[in-house]
């Protein structure tokens, strides 16, 4: 290990890694080292660079290997819920029974979310991955019994429900995780990574629906997709498994990944008021976080499936999220751009995001003003990748696709800007996944009982452009060039 000899003081040897123990001068700032690790900050604290394992050993247990695992339990999870939702109406061909079980998935979804990142550091994040995975089997299952079975729609809404219970599970480990496992300037590369990985469960759902339907006259999935997508969903659920466990995980730049404390229900009940009262800041993104569902419905129920047969469907679901990808990895790239300082960074990623939110919803005004649906019914003559029209409207879903994947990979950013510790940032990503529900299960009832979709849509853009204004307060007072050891841990 090297290091400044002139601040070496000892070198000690401690879970099976050789270890060199550190006491850093008076000065405030660690030159050379990333903030993102556990070694910036306090001046009076010793700090301990360990031993990574080499081989295959060293290969398994690397931030990289972990990160690209969690990616495909995501993969093939939510993933695949992913290009279910987003062929609209769950493939189905009125939308009804799919926005009452989204309505209903997103509500229970919202509960589970605030006190999912409690349960995430009692059972750990394997377990809760691990039982978290199983609901979205189940969810995909009931649409196949619906399929054969017109009249089983409450089985879906019952099933929505067990979803939204393991979901808040997954995404809030999933949070935790994600933003564990980095360095400080490598976040935006490690989001990015896992948010491709992720979606392209979505692309890999979309192709199967798009080859098995591709000649379908019908306006409908056929039996073979959703039995396909059980089957990668069981997959995915038995990955958390095989998983390291982040105990003895070490980090790119020789630092420890912190371990998730397993304190008392109580005691972690507790720390969710302790993270908003050491960090309320963070309620300025809570607007930010109630809008980055709530584009779904406009985008898969009022514009994919009220619009298109299902072939057109199919072709516009594996585009939205193959755009995705790029998305997620361009927003990455930026916000991981460490010659510029942080904020100037949190700044750029603001702009591109009220860029993008401005193009995608003038565009999109101009054709939600020529439909309802009275003109659309669900059983009516719908649009055909070979009309002439169908170009442009094409176009407009790749750019939804983009403009989702910036607005998540920003959003996971901002808050691992002001923390590195996983069990503050579970509770990050518990109001993250809890607030984003909350306002998803109220835009998809709306969407169920009917709402005129211009409506929902003037609701979208109303949102997205609220959330931004919102979270230039916790950008500009918040987001400093390096995360401080107070901000470390609750």
């Amino acid at each position: 290990m090297s290091g400044n000899p002139a601040e070496k003081r000892g070198r000690d040897s401690g879970g099976g890694n050789a270890v060199d123990t550190f006491y850093p001068p008076s000065s405030p700032a660690l030159a050379g080292y990333p903030s993102g690790s556990s070694i910036a900050g306090d001046s009076a604290s010793a700090y301990h660079l360990y031993d990574r394992p080499g081989g295959l050993r060293g290969f398994f247990y690397h931030p990289y290997t972990q990160v690209v695992l969690l990616g495909f339990v995501c993969f093939m999870c939510p993933g695949l819920f992913n290009a279910l939702n987003g062929l609209g109406a769950g493939g189905q061909v009125d939308s009804t029974t799919s926005a009452n079980a989204n309505s209903t998935l997103y509500a229970t979804f919202a509960v589970a979310a605030f006190f999912a990142g409690s349960i995430n550091n009692v059972l750990g994040p394997r377990m809760t991955l691990f039982v978290g995975s199983f609901g979205y089997a189940i969810y995909i299952g009931s649409y196949l019994v619906v399929n054969i079975h017109s009249n089983a729609g409450g089985f879906v809404i019952a099933a929505g429900a067990v979803l939204g219970l393991c979901g808040g599970l997954l995404w809030t480990a999933q949070g935790s995780l994600m933003l564990a496992y980095p360095t400080e300037d490598q976040k935006g590369k490690f989001i990015g990574i896992f948010w491709s990985i992720f979606n392209l469960g979505g692309v890999v759902g979309a192709s199967v629906s798009l080859g098995q339907n591709f000649h379908s006259e019908a306006n409908r999935v056929s039996n073979g997709t959703y039995i396909g997508f059980m089957a990668l969903t069981g997959m995915g659920a038995v990955i958390p498994l095989f998983m390291a466990n982040p105990d003895k995980m070490v980090r790119t730049d020789g630092t420890k990944v912190t371990t998730p404390r397993q304190p008392s229900w109580k005691t972690e009940i507790w720390g969710l008021y302790v993270a908003l009262r050491t960090d309320p800041l963070v309620v300025f993104l809570f607007p930010m976080f109630f809008a980055s569902n709530w584009f779904y419905t406009w985008q898969f129920n009022d514009y994919n499936a009220a619009l298109f047969n299902i072939r057109a469907r199919s072709l516009n679901n594996l585009v939205y999220w193959l755009s995705q990808i790029v998305g997620s990895v361009s927003i990455g790239l930026l916000l991981d751009q460490y010659r510029f300082p942080r904020r100037i960074r949190a700044f750029a990623g603001w702009s591109i995001l009220l860029i993008f939110v401005m193009i995608v919803h003038i565009w999109a005004f101009f054709y939600q003003r020529t439909y309802t649906r009275a003109s659309m019914p669900p059983g009516g003559q719908k649009m055909d990748i070979h009309d002439k029209a169908y170009v442009g409207h094409v176009f407009l879903y790749i750019f939804c696709g983009l403009l989702d994947s910036m607005w998540q990979t920003t959003a996971y950013w901002m808050m691992g800007a002001m923390s590195n510790d996983p069990a503050k940032l579970a509770y990050f990503a518990g109001f993250y996944k809890s607030i984003q529900s909350a306002g998803a299960a109220g835009i998809w009832r709306a969407d169920a009982v009917k709402i005129p979709y211009m409506n929902i849509f003037l609701s979208t853009w109303i949102l997205l452009i609220a959330g931004l204004v919102f979270s230039l307060p916790m950008i500009h007072f918040r987001v400093r060039d390096h995360t401080d050891t107070e901000d470390e841990v609750l």
